[in-house]
């Protein structure tokens, strides 16, 4: 199964940082653009695989 987010970048000091307001708790950074999507995407991730997991079987 295959998502999508919407990324919101932003540069800060000294980097980026990046969310999907999709995905509560999601939050990414990075000293590039492309750091920050990327430890987003990562962040995004682990956050799902954690929900999956924690469901009851029914």
């Amino acid at each position: 199964m295959k998502h999508e987010f919407t990324a919101i970048i932003e540069s800060d000091e000294g980097g980026f940082i990046a969310y999907a307001r999709e995905v509560l708790s999601a939050h990414g950074q990075g000293r590039t653009k492309d750091e920050a999507l990327q430890s987003l995407r990562d962040a995004i991730a682990l956050i799902l695989l954690d929900r999956r997991e924690s469901q009851p079987v029914l």
